[in-house]
């Protein structure tokens, strides 16, 4: 992917191991780029004044200025997603409507989620695909980490998921990938009018549906079971 179709991101946070570990998970998803780092609210003021930024990743505790009121302060805010070690502060994140909230010690599923979560933001995507050509922008994406690298998966590939206890199993059009993520994390990486969650156990995407029952989804030959408690609101979405 060419730079000019990443993600540009901006990290701060006033302890630099902090600051290194997000640099790190930046570096090692093909998706983002890093355009900057500052060590506290002031300096991310002034590096937007010259700069721009798609994706923040603000620490919340910072001396002089306060992630939270830093992010007040700006008139047309890049999205964010809060990194704290202090979980009191989850529902300042909520009310100023930030993307996730990450607590450390980061993992880096848990940094992928959010990044995933990101880019499913429409003015997020936007950015993005500016500089995609045309015929691919039907091609939206995320990525699964499996194997030791970030494998790129098509929404429009994706037949099923299933959930296998820590793992995840995604079945494509082209190939099974195995990843340790929760079924619920993926699910909130996929578009809602493009997949949906059958039982506790499946997420399958509607475009491949073969046909149904009030019990069963059928995707080629595989039968995918709908559990008692999403009966309803799948077979409502499919009549």
């Amino acid at each position: 992917m060419p730079d000019a179709q990443k993600i540009r991101c901006l990290v701060v946070d006033d302890e630099p191991p902090a600051r290194e570990i997000i640099k790190q998970y930046i570096a090692d998803t093909p998706m983002l780029q890093l355009e900057g780092e500052c060590g506290n609210a002031i300096q991310a003021i002034s590096f937007l004044q010259q700069q721009q930024a798609d994706l923040i990743f603000l620490d919340i505790r910072m001396p002089q200025l306060s992630g939270t009121d830093f992010l007040k302060t700006l008139p047309h805010p890049p999205k964010v997603i809060f990194t704290t070690a202090h979980a009191e502060y989850a529902l300042d994140g909520y009310e100023l409507d930030v993307v996730d909230y990450l607590l450390k010690p980061i993992r880096f599923d848990r940094f992928l989620k959010a990044v995933n979560k990101a880019y499913q933001y429409s003015s997020l995507k936007t950015a993005v695909e500016k500089t995609i050509p045309d015929q691919e922008k039907t091609d939206a994406f995320v990525y699964f980490r499996a194997d030791r690298k970030m494998i790129k998966v098509v929404l429009a590939d994706i037949l099923y998921i299933e959930s296998m206890k820590d793992y995840v199993k995604v079945v494509t059009t082209q190939e099974t990938i195995i990843t340790k993520q929760s079924i619920s994390s993926v699910e909130a990486m996929l578009p809602e009018n493009q997949f949906i969650r059958s039982h506790r156990s499946f997420i399958v995407s509607l475009q491949k549906i073969k046909s149904y029952t009030s019990e069963l989804i059928q995707i080629g030959k595989t039968e995918i079971p709908i559990g008692k408690i999403y009966r309803s609101h799948v077979l409502k979405l499919l009549s």
